[in-house]
């Protein structure tokens, strides 16, 4: 029985319910790793630990950083296979990895409140308050002292400020901190990691609605009720290439 919704959920079934499937139902393990998949998790466990030692008030090196950003690259290799694209590599990405976080470290940071933050919260329409009767479930990546929210996405390309503004994980994150805070954010933030030729980092503001909110609760409202009714389909797209679930998929007679 579904316990819960995150933002992986509601993204995954909306934009392929076989592969929600898949992956949350039947738990088919995943026979590879896509190669973007795995750096990103290396450097937002990176960043979350620097992030963690500055709250802390401990000055750590690049060096140090670099280090501790091995370690999580490696492990991302450890259970299960990763699957380059052509002209990839294990050290290629290695050294894009360090790159990518040598543009984060140097930069003035504000004094931070909270790094990865766990949430449980209840999801119900502000503007009626019917709930859904299922809770929202997530972690922020990072608070400002000043209530400002920080997300890590790393990108092939350039994120368009019209994604961010539409982007749900950061709906998500809004409104989990003003239902527990009982006050908005006073931003949110995109630091957006762009694996270019030439990697750079730019940063990406936005704000949220109630109307936002609003819409979150009628998105989540119809992934439940697909869900529920056993709504399973495979829906075609760039995401296919890089799919871990391609074969299943192939097999797969309407069942």
């Amino acid at each position: 029985m579904l316990s819960h919704l995150s933002n992986s959920q509601i993204s995954l079934y909306s934009q392929c319910s076989l592969k929600y499937k898949f992956q949350y139902i039947d738990e088919i393990p995943r026979p590879f790793k896509p190669s973007g998949l795995a750096l990103g998790s290396a450097v937002h466990s990176a960043l979350s630990w620097l992030n963690k030692e500055r709250m802390n008030g401990n000055n750590v090196s690049l060096e140090k950083l670099y280090r501790i950003f091995d370690a999580d690259w490696y492990s991302q290799k450890v259970d299960t296979e990763i699957r380059f694209k052509d002209g990839e590599n294990e050290m290629k990405l290695a050294v894009l990895g360090k790159e990518l976080l040598g543009l984060y470290f140097p930069k003035p940071y504000k004094p931070v409140k909270a790094v990865e933050i766990p949430f449980v919260v209840p999801l119900s329409n502000p503007r009626t308050g019917q709930r859904l009767g299922i809770d929202l479930e997530g972690v922020i990546d990072l608070i400002e002292e000043d209530d400002t929210i920080i997300e890590f996405k790393t990108s092939a390309q350039t994120m368009d400020p019209r994604d961010v503004d539409n982007n749900l994980q950061l709906t998500i994150y809004s409104y989990a901190f003003e239902t527990l805070t009982q006050r908005p954010p006073r931003l949110l933030k995109v630091v957006n990691f762009v694996k270019t030729r030439k990697p750079k980092m730019i940063v990406l503001e936005t704000k949220r609605k109630k109307a936002d909110y609003e819409r979150l609760f009628f998105l989540a409202s119809q992934v439940l009720k697909g869900i529920q009714q056993g709504i399973f389909f495979p829906r075609t797209g760039f995401w296919c290439k890089d799919c871990e679930y391609a074969e299943n998929c192939r097999k797969w007679k309407g069942n």
